[in-house]
């Protein structure tokens, strides 16, 4: 039984240092960045930017694919509806085809014409203008050159309809091609750059979570800081109250204090109750709150190394602006987007300029016919430069090119005012931080004068000078006086955090 217990106790003791472990501002900060998971969208949205530049970077290089066609067709093609019966000539020595030359005289016929032997055609001659000129079937003269088909061919050659059909049942089509582009106005450059500048704006996007991120812990840490502290002040307070609800109830026992007097007395001292009680709750509260941005189960308790609230002076002096807008993230996310608003408008203006692009490719298709019409793969390279000159649509490419410009326009009134701002928020934290530091130094003094007061105080009551009213009143004094101080010291060091951030120096 005594191991059991000692192991229990063990454990116990383990769990309890697991669950109240001091950290520091900056281990939650480090816990909020590591758990958010806004930041961690913003971060994998940091990366998908840097994919999609260097996919832009890959527009300069050429593009390659492959492609493959199958096709079915019902019926085949057939060049002619019928058996093709071609003329036979004769090659003459310029290498025309013709008719020949006569190899004999002329042979002269019983209706004053005459034929000629060697020739290649079945015609009779006459002579016009002491020419031999060709009769057609009816006896009349033509021009051959402008009548070929009254030629009376002796021999002809056979074409028959199946040499001249093709099977093309079956295709197949395929090859691999590429396009290079060469000239495009600017527009792969330009859009490299929007890329680069889209992952700028992305990294940018990042610190200002960052940032955002670390305020909302500084407020959940000193907000625990200041309740913790407030609690504290809540107990001695009600402790205080309880003696002297215990000194007045003697004094009325003893006849020196009335009923009323014990009943204000209690009075408070329930009013000290309930407040203690909510100042618990508001702890509790700011905890879970602080464990939710910490990645902390909601019921976690942590010891705060600030939990004194001690004075440390560390506030932010005041630094250049222009060195002010290079920190903001604001600026440099409104920068990009200013530089895309001009990318952007020579994108338009290269609209206007033509497009050339170097193709090539390898088709190769079944059946071909580089070497007649064979039912195989036959193949062959191409290469060739294509180019695209707009000329007219209208005024749309005008009308782009301006809407363009004033975006740009737009864009840099947008980072003047965004200037303008910031510096307004500078000045404002540099206000707020003096006035901070006053108001702790006054409710510092404020406690000295409450506690001195407290004290002689005391002293009456218990020499029978005043009443328990005036002492009541004195505590709450004293009670105020502490409170102002914590939220002076807490508002301190808030606004520091705010003046940082204002200057962009809250996470260097």
């Amino acid at each position: 039984m005594r191991k059991i217990a000692f192991a229990f106790f063990t454990l116990t003791f383990v769990f309890s240092l697991q669950a109240q472990q001091t950290l520091r501002l900056e281990d939650c900060r480090r816990l909020a960045i590591e758990h958010n998971k806004s930041l961690k969208i913003a971060e994998e949205n940091v990366r998908a930017a840097k994919e999609l530049s260097k996919a832009a970077f890959t527009q300069f290089l050429p593009y390659f694919s492959a492609f493959g066609n199958y096709t079915w067709n019902q019926k085949n093609i057939s060049l002619l509806g019928e058996d093709a019966h071609l003329p036979v000539g004769v090659m003459g020595k310029d290498g025309n085809f013709g008719i020949g030359t006569p190899t004999a005289p002329p042979k002269p016929n019983a209706d004053g014409t005459f034929s000629m032997d060697g020739l290649a055609i079945n015609n009779k001659f006459a002579i016009i203008n002491k020419q031999p000129v060709p009769l057609d079937a009816d006896g009349k003269p033509f021009d051959p050159k402008v009548n070929p088909e009254k030629l009376q061919w002796k021999n002809h050659a056979l074409l028959p309809k199946d040499a001249m059909s093709f099977d093309m049942h079956n295709i197949f089509v395929g090859g691999i091609s590429f396009v290079q582009p060469v000239f495009m106005g600017g527009k792969i450059f330009q859009l490299n750059n929007i890329a680069k500048y889209n992952q700028n704006i992305a990294e940018a996007r990042v610190q200002s979570k960052t940032e955002e991120l670390i305020i909302s812990v500084d407020e959940a840490y000193w907000r625990v800081v200041s309740v913790e502290n407030k609690v504290k002040l809540a107990k001695e307070y009600r402790d205080l109250i309880a003696k002297l609800d215990t000194n007045v109830a003697v004094m009325q026992e003893e006849g020196v204090a009335t009923k009323a007097d014990a009943l204000k007395v209690r009075v408070k001292l329930n009013e000290a109750e309930v407040s203690l009680t909510k100042a618990e709750n508001g702890l509790n509260l700011s905890r879970m709150a602080l464990n939710q941005l910490c990645g902390f189960p909601l019921e976690n308790t942590m010891v705060l190394e600030d939990a004194r609230l001690e004075e440390v002076p560390d506030i932010q002096s005041r630094i250049p602006m222009e060195q002010v807008w290079q920190n903001r993230p604001e600026i440099k996310m409104l920068t990009q987007a200013g530089n895309i608003a001009e990318a952007n408008k020579k994108i338009m203006a290269s609209r206007f300029m033509p497009n050339i692009v170097l193709t090539g490719s390898y088709i190769t298709t079944n059946p071909n016919s580089f070497h007649g019409y064979e039912k195989k793969f036959g193949g062959m390279f191409t290469v060739g430069v294509s180019a695209v000159v707009p000329l007219f649509h209208f005024g749309e490419k005008i009308h782009t090119y301006r809407a363009s410009r004033s975006t740009a326009v737009i864009a840099k009134l947008e980072m003047e005012e965004a200037k303008e701002k910031i510096e307004l928020q500078v000045n404002q934290n540099m206000y707020r931080i003096s006035e901070s530091l006053k108001k702790q130094a006054a409710t510092r003094k404020n406690i000295e004068e409450a506690e001195e007061n407290l004290s002689y105080a005391n002293e009456g009551f218990a020499a029978g000078v005043i009443t328990s009213t005036d002492l009541m009143m004195a505590q709450t004094a004293w009670l105020s006086a502490k409170s102002e101080y914590i939220d002076a010291t807490v508002d301190v060091k808030l606004n520091n955090a705010y003046l940082k951030k204002s200057l962009g120096v809250l996470n260097k």
